[in-house]
């Protein structure tokens, strides 16, 4: 008999249309991948500049292999938004950063064409809503937080990820700003190193989202990804590594003090590893919270996603270093 936390196979023909914004990325395509494992029709609207770079040519050959249908588009170009959304019954965005407040006009397709069950916005980050660094941020979390509001404000049926901090940012290193490697000799550790932090890779990220899209639990909610394996303090994460290389490393001890005198020292964005840094092992802006009093764990509600842990990540850096 199936649990609460269990969700049972929808047939194929009832399985929602999905839209890819942002398919080409790292984020996107794990989006793709995991939309198509799970049996939905998936759609990708990728620029028209995308067919013409090798990799991102080849990389949309292999979606139409797997049977994912092409759409030229853009965020710039609402007909083609609207053509795009007109087809699907949900739409993720998974664009950079960067290009965050560029939702607006997706957001405005999404209302003008009223059949859309579920926005999956792109956060995939902390929790905008939560973050106690606003301010030095350089309004990396206030762009966040106005899309949330115009979602909500347009009334538009909606699920928010919040995953943290994503495994190729930061852990590569160790959490050590300007490497692009664990250290093998000595290593900072900010503020005590107890604070903990989440990482998770991509293609969980995306095993999450896509269990989420039509889980009625998740409508108009934040979910949380905090897998056991995937929580760790800075001293965790230096004394796991020391065991796996067998070898003892030199701890330099970096103050807040000293950690926000280096970020208002730096100019912007040399200083935001910094500021992240701050943000999730000084502030505890991942972990400082209970998630059942603000949304729902997706750890709890999807207990059959197979998350890559820290400790399994570490081991592939083994000799990358």
């Amino acid at each position: 008999m199936a649990t609460m936390a269990e969700e049972k196979p929808l047939p194929q023909s009832t399985k929602s249309k999905v839209l890819v914004v942002g398919a080409t990325g790292i984020l996107g395509r794990e989006m793709v991948k995991a939309s198509l494992a799970a049996g939905h029709p998936t759609f990708a609207l990728v620029r028209e500049t995308s067919f013409s770079r090798a990799e991102s040519s080849l990389l949309l050959q292999s979606f139409a292999t797997s049977g994912v249908t092409i759409l030229k588009g853009s965020l710039q170009d609402f007909p083609s938004l609207l053509e795009a959304v007109k087809q699907v019954d949900v739409v993720i965005c998974a664009v950079p950063s960067s290009l965050v407040l560029e939702q607006h006009l997706l957001i405005q397709a999404i209302k003008q064409a009223d059949c859309i069950k579920r926005f999956i916005p792109s956060e995939f980050g902390a929790d905008p809503d939560k973050v106690q660094i606003l301010g030095m941020d350089y309004d990396f979390y206030k762009k966040k937080a106005e899309v949330r509001r115009c979602i909500e404000k347009e009334g538009i049926p909606h699920t928010y990820i919040s995953c943290n901090f994503l495994m190729r940012y930061l852990l590569p290193s160790l959490v050590q700003p300007g490497l692009q490697t664990p250290p093998r000799d000595k290593v900072k550790i900010f503020g005590d190193g107890n604070v903990k932090a989440v990482f998770v890779k991509d293609c969980d990220v995306a095993g999450y989202t896509i269990c989420a899209i039509d889980d009625t639990r998740t409508l108009n909610k934040v979910l949380y990804l905090r897998p056991p394996g995937n929580v760790y303090s800075q001293n965790q994460l230096i004394e796991t590594w020391e065991l796996k290389i067998g070898k003892k490393l030199e701890k330099i001890y970096i103050t807040e003090e000293e950690l926000l005198k280096s970020i208002h020292e730096n100019p912007f964005p040399s200083n935001r590893d910094s500021i992240f840094i701050y943000s999730a092992f000084i502030k505890g802006d991942h972990t400082y919270f209970s998630i059942d009093s603000c949304g729902l764990d997706g750890t709890k509600l999807y207990p059959h996603v197979r998350c890559t842990t820290i400790s399994e990540y570490l081991d592939s850096l083994i000799n990358s270093c």
